[in-house]
């Protein structure tokens, strides 16, 4: 029956990936005619970086953040103590560690979209940053198992792309600043 239900989440997986971009496709035919010029090209550019960003995540998170957590979990192994990994329990740890990376990496579009928007000032965000830290930390230490390697490598590089989105958003404050 495990290999029934790993074939099953596989697919459900692979057919979530393969239909997004038709899914998205029609739902952005459906908005395109109440929009205006400016309005699509920031949507587009905004998608862009949602897709990109995720990947960036997913990609992460199996490249470093995945064998790491396999070898810290090894590491408990001894003359009395054997591992056993169940190929279901392997693909669903790697499935939602992916999942948690790719939402986490979207942090600096949820920081830019947030002070472009003025729902919050950028000198706000600055001066909120230890309290930033210890969400993303709680965050962090939600989505992953409970072992600080993984959650310090979820932490660690999601600080550094809030920095990225605020970057960005001292940019675009500088740049209205300029044409006011």
């Amino acid at each position: 029956m495990e290999v029934f239900l790993l074939q099953v989440k596989i697919s459900a997986l692979l057919d979530c990936v393969l239909f997004s971009p038709y899914i998205a496709w029609n739902a952005w035919q459906f908005v395109l005619p109440a929009l205006y010029e400016k309005e699509k090209r920031f949507i587009r550019s905004i998608a862009a970086l949602t897709s990109l960003l995720f990947i960036a995540g997913v990609a992460f998170c199996l490249v470093v953040c995945f064998p790491l957590v396999v070898q810290f979990g090894m590491s408990f192994a001894g003359d009395s103590l054997m591992p056993v990994f169940g190929i279901s329990n392997i693909v669903s740890l790697a499935l939602w560690l992916s999942l948690a990376f790719g939402c986490m990496f979207q942090f600096p579009l949820v920081t830019y979209a947030l002070i472009r928007a003025g729902i919050v000032s950028y000198e706000t965000v600055c001066d909120k940053r230890p309290y930033v830290v210890v969400a993303i930390l709680l965050v962090a230490a939600l989505l992953t198992p409970p072992d600080v390697v993984s959650q310090v490598i979820l932490g660690v590089p999601t600080y550094l792309l809030f920095e990225a989105g605020l970057l960005a958003a001292r940019r675009y404050r500088g740049r209205t600043r300029k044409e006011d």
